[in-house]
């Protein structure tokens, strides 16, 4: 729970009884890995806060390709925003790549949280905005780069996450296929 907490602090100041009142709202999950957390053609109802392991975030496209659009890793919020805010089905799945261990909170407990807690939606607002940011940082580079320049790229960025998922969703993310990811590995060893 304290990495929670850590992570919320970085965006905002709490008192320890806005702490332990979040931390009362908060149960434990664990997903196995290729399990869903979210999923397309429902509503999201929940927020986790990712413990240990690592998701993605992926859709299929028009001619039934999966396609992932990005990957959380430890100590980062997951949800789908904005089928969660809105209260309208989702579009992507967001799936466990590895078994995954969740800090969650119900949408009433999380709704509660910001009408309780002063200042919880400047915070909330602060971590969603980091987290578009990161996501224009990440996919930015796929557009404008070379597949090797973006495979080299995702390892220095992720290294923590690089040897934890499967090549197929790799070479997905990356918008190329699984045997060009293997040639791209093959001649950069």
């Amino acid at each position: 729970m304290k990495e929670l907490i850590n992570f919320i602090l970085q965006f905002g100041n709490l008192n320890q009884q806005q702490i332990d009142l979040i931390t009362g709202k908060a149960t434990h999950l664990e997903i196995k890995k290729d399990d869903y957390f979210s999923e397309a053609g429902k509503v999201s109802v929940q927020v986790g806060f990712v413990l240990d392991g690592v998701m993605r975030v992926c859709y299929y496209d028009k001619k039934g390709e999966e396609i992932t659009k990005y990957f959380i890793d430890e100590n980062n919020l997951v949800v789908d925003l904005e089928s969660f805010q809105n209260s309208i089905c989702s579009s992507a799945y967001v799936q466990a790549v590895t078994d995954c261990k969740l800090i969650v909170f119900s949408k009433s407990d999380w709704e509660e949280l910001l009408n309780t807690i002063i200042g919880w939606d400047t915070i909330v607002h602060k971590i969603i905005s980091r987290s578009l940011m990161q996501k224009i940082e990440r996919r930015s580079p796929l557009v404008s780069e070379d597949a090797t320049t973006r495979y080299l790229s995702f390892m220095e960025k992720y290294p923590k996450i690089i040897n934890r998922i499967p090549l197929s969703y790799l070479a997905s993310y990356l918008g190329i296929t699984q045997s060009s990811l293997s040639r791209i590995r093959k001649n950069i060893r």
